[in-house]
């Protein structure tokens, strides 16, 4: 059959897709706004109290800590993932000898479950820092950091993928011409195969920024927010919130509405941002 006497059935096979979509995402979303706005400890038994539970929300200095504390996280995890990615991405398309195993051996972190992770990771970290008669819940700090070491050696591999397979896509020709031109590895790199690969950093940049912002495995098993909840993000401070405090239910779901917003309106900007570098070039 061809595409014109398909068309007509696009719907009803575009309805099971559908009718998935609007049980299993906008009928929670929109539940969650509504409960948001309630006094509640199952569904059953919500009362509004309007604005109430925003107003707690921002009364709750663990909830702007870790406002801020995981905006930090995110800021320094996008750049030094990208980077580091970018750069092994860079190395490994140069020809050398072991290429394939190199490739594997860095995704392969990919593989492993953030709860796996952060246990791993927590013994290493308290391995290293008991020399020093500490331990990786001494300071907000060192979680900070041990997050961030962990959070990289997991996704550095799978964003590097997605870099070699841009800088592959650059066609051969435009950096010789470059080269014959007299351009150095400095102007190649930066005026030819960044620009080229644009693409693929608006996606590395999207999947980095988005999974720094929803973190929660990793900080569950690596400090679990210790010392004194200074560490938590907030994808933790929610959930410590909703099942760790009675009657903090409906400030718990408030506080998972703002998260949902901010990380929607960021990734938004980032993709337009990012998208139009790759229409200018």
């Amino acid at each position: 059959m061809s595409k014109k006497e398909l068309r007509p059935y696009f719907p009803l096979f575009a309805l099971p897709t559908f009718i998935a979509f609007i049980i299993g995402f906008i009928v929670p979303l929109g539940l969650g706004m509504y409960l948001s706005f309630c006094k509640f400890t199952t569904v059953n038994d919500a009362v509004p109290v309007g604005l109430k539970n925003y107003s707690d929300m921002f009364k709750d200095p663990e909830f702007i800590h870790a406002l801020w504390y995981t905006a930090l996280f995110a800021i320094v995890s996008v750049v030094t993932i990208n980077f580091f990615g970018f750069a092994i991405a860079m190395l490994l398309t140069k020809g050398i000898r072991g290429t394939n195993l190199f490739r594997t051996v860095f995704f392969m972190p990919n593989l492993i479950g953030g709860i796996v992770l952060g246990y791993i990771w927590q013994l290493i970290f308290n391995g290293i820092l008991a020399h020093f008669d500490l331990t990786l819940t001494f300071s907000e700090v060192y979680g900070f950091w041990g997050l961030v070491i962990l959070m990289n050696w997991q996704q550095i591999g799978y964003v590097m993928i997605i870099y070699i397979a841009g800088i592959q896509n650059v066609p051969p020709e435009l950096i010789e011409a470059a080269k014959i031109d007299g351009a150095t590895g400095r102007q190649i790199l930066g005026h030819v195969i960044l620009p080229m690969v644009m693409p693929s950093i608006t996606i590395c940049t999207f999947i980095t920024l988005t999974n720094s912002f929803k973190l929660f495995d990793q900080n569950l098993a690596l400090t679990n927010g210790l010392p004194g909840n200074r560490s938590e993000l907030l994808s933790l401070n929610i959930y410590n919130t909703f099942y760790g405090r009675v009657g903090f239910e409906g400030v718990g779901q408030a506080k998972a509405v703002v998260f949902s917003l901010i990380v929607g309106v960021i990734a938004i900007i980032q993709l337009v941002l990012t998208h139009r570098k790759e229409v200018q070039q």
